[in-house]
């Protein structure tokens, strides 16, 4: 037997599976030994993952123990494709369907047949990767040639139950063009007109197989189905009833449904359809339908599947198919799509229609709206659903001209920690970093709280330097750069000066002039608060004594005299008071001498409402004031 056998036939007798050589299917006795092997293993009961790999390795006998090469992929695409042919035959010659061919008569419900059962296997081999993908799309392509278009159907509904697994990324990748070629040639099979139902399968599967932003689904260029043409009869018949013209004029419409981009770029023809529409809209409007017309007009459930995709043009049937709610609902909805097409968004000038075709357009569109909403049954709601429709259809017109982008966005991978966990949120003591930081090292550094330098609030001479600097006309600092225009470093400066130079502060409020010159004012204070001699021991017992009254009675004498000034003369006494309050005031502050509230509390009570109402203008403490934290 060994002499008869070609010379490139290897026989391997008792060789250990490390060391076998990869037996290829390079004759006819090879493959039918595959072939046997795999009948064998579809009368096995139990899931594919039971023995599907060890069949793999009995008929193959791979140089790996899981993957095939592509030399034995080949060789077991070619086996299992001539295995596929031999059933698909049997199950022909025996009249069985072949989807049921070799199923167990006692086992109809729960049992498959053995192309069921081969597919099953394939499909598992290609999940797992030990074979390659794409073998069980070139399988199905093969099975749904062999077959009739009624066993068509049962085939693809097992396409359709094997949906998620065929859709994941390592098949899809490899098979996607294949089934879309199955699709396809299944499509042009059928009939659209007596197969609707099935062609609608077709399209759901696709549509839910392939990514929502897969381009070949997509009519990019726009393109027109020009072959659906819709033929009528051009010459009157004998013996007919209705008005032949208009039956010409009705299905002449068509035409420009069929390529409406032909109506827009020949003016000639968009006057033809627009005169035609109008014959057609002051029918439709002399001859309206009442409620039992649409009621007697509706589509059982029982005649639904014997609903064809387009009308009979006959002539003899055009007075009834204008009492067909439907059928006017089908041809004013045509209006709609074109009127749609012509004000599509993002349309050139160039593209676009004229202002006069606008106007137009614009009639005819409130026309056919009001003619849809007065058509029974429930044609306000139809006319909604259809507005709706048509504006989503304006997002999918941008997205094509925009190239397409993908809608899909990949969830970003969270970063886990070493130990798998989530890493979870750092939570700070004092609500940040920084805080926390400072806490700690206050407590590492027990010494820093008794260290004189901690808080340290600088004199008002320091605090101004920066601000006198700026106003020396030598030093050629620019006007923007100027301190003055910092606001956190003026209001910081008010705060030094209401704390440790309150004559000055007082005197800024008064004046009210711009910040650098009460600034100006402030360090002059200081200057002469550092310098000028102290007050003498006479003065503070000037203010301290309570029996003296002759201030006070000056002023109010003074204030007295004033008010009766300010009535005699009619003069403005509002602008006589705010001149002379603030000069006492200023009298009083240089001479030493005290104001009435000075003399109804004593010297004590005064400075600590003094420092009171510095305490309540500032609302922090000193070291708040003056912005410095713990160095």
């Amino acid at each position: 037997m060994a002499a008869e056998a070609s010379p490139g036939l290897r026989i391997l007798l008792h060789q250990h599976h490390k060391d076998r050589a990869p037996a290829h299917i390079s004759s006819h006795a090879d493959r039918d030994r595959v072939l046997e092997i795999f009948k064998s293993a579809l009368s096995k009961s139990g899931p594919p993952s039971e023995f599907a790999l060890q069949t793999v390795q009995v008929a193959i006998k791979p140089q790996r123990q899981t993957v095939l090469v592509q030399d034995e992929n080949q060789s077991l695409e070619n086996a299992l494709r001539t295995l596929l042919q031999e059933l698909v035959s049997s199950a022909v010659q025996s009249g069985e369907r072949i989807m049921q061919y070799g199923q167990l008569i006692d086992d109809q419900e729960s049992g498959l047949g053995h192309i069921p059962r081969l597919l099953d296997i394939v499909l598992y081999l290609c999940e797992r990767g030990h074979v390659e993908g794409g073998m069980i799309f070139q399988l199905l392509e093969d099975l749904t040639e062999m077959s009739t278009m009624r066993d068509c159907k049962e085939v693809f509904g097992y396409i359709e139950g094997k949906q998620d697994i065929l859709g994941k990324q390592e098949l899809f990748g490899r098979g996607k063009l294949v089934m879309l070629r199955t699709c396809n040639q299944l499509l042009r099979r059928l009939s659209k007109a007596n197969d609707v139902v099935f062609c609608g399968r077709i399209l759901m599967f696709l549509a839910h197989f392939f990514p929502l932003s897969e381009r070949s689904a997509v009519n990019i260029k726009g393109v027109f189905n020009t072959s659906n043409e819709t033929k009528y009869e051009k010459d009157a018949p004998d013996g007919i009833s209705i008005d032949f013209n208009f039956y010409r004029t009705f299905w002449s419409l068509q035409e420009h449904f069929c390529n409406p981009a032909s109506t827009t770029f020949a003016p000639s023809k968009w006057h033809k359809f627009s005169s035609n529409l109008m014959v057609v809209l002051d029918t439709f409007e002399a001859q309206p339908l009442s409620d039992d017309d649409g009621n007697a007009n509706n589509l059982e459930e029982e005649e639904a599947s014997a609903f064809s995709i387009k009308y009979l043009t006959s002539s003899k049937l055009m007075g009834l198919e204008l009492k067909d709610p439907s059928f006017r609902r089908h041809v004013l909805l045509q209006c709609l799509i074109l009127f749609d097409y012509l004000k599509a968004p993002g349309k050139n000038d160039k593209d676009g229609p004229s202002e006069t075709m606008k106007e137009e357009i614009k009639s005819c569109e409130e026309r056919v709206k009001k003619l849809l909403e007065m058509i029974p049954p429930k044609g306000k709601e139809f006319l909604n659903s259809v507005e709706h429709i048509l504006e989503r259809e304006k997002n999918w017109v941008w997205w094509k001209r925009d190239g397409c982008p993908p809608f899909e966005k990949h969830p970003t991978e969270k970063k886990a920690g070493h130990d798998g966990l989530k890493k979870r949120k750092p939570r700070w003591r004092l609500g940040n970093r920084e805080l926390s930081q400072l806490w700690k090292w206050a407590d590492q550094n027990p010494n820093a709280l008794t260290d004189p330098q901690r808080v340290r609030t600088p004199s008002v001479m320091d605090y101004w330097k920066p601000l006198a600097e700026d106003m020396d006309a030598s030093a050629g600092i620019e006007e923007e750069y100027h301190h003055k225009n910092n606001k956190v470093y003026c209001w910081k400066g008010l705060r030094f000066a209401a704390r440790q130079d309150l004559e000055g502060f007082s005197r800024v409020r008064l004046l009210e002039q711009q910040f650098f010159l009460a600034a100006q004012l402030c360090v002059h204070s200081h200057f002469r608060s550092k310098y000028q001699s102290k007050p003498s021991e006479k003065s503070k017992r000037a203010k301290k004594e309570d029996e003296s009254k002759e201030p006070a009675q000056h002023l109010e004498d003074s204030q007295i005299a004033t008010l009766a000034t300010d009535i005699d003369g009619g003069g403005n006494g509002a602008e006589l008071e705010d001149v002379a309050i603030p000069m006492d005031a200023d009298a009083a502050i240089q001479s030493g001498a005290p104001t009435p509230e000075e003399k109804q509390s004593p010297s004590g009570e005064l400075e600590a409402e003094a420092e009171a109402e510095a305490g309540i203008i500032d609302g922090e403490s000193d070291t708040e004031a003056a912005g410095v934290v713990p160095s």
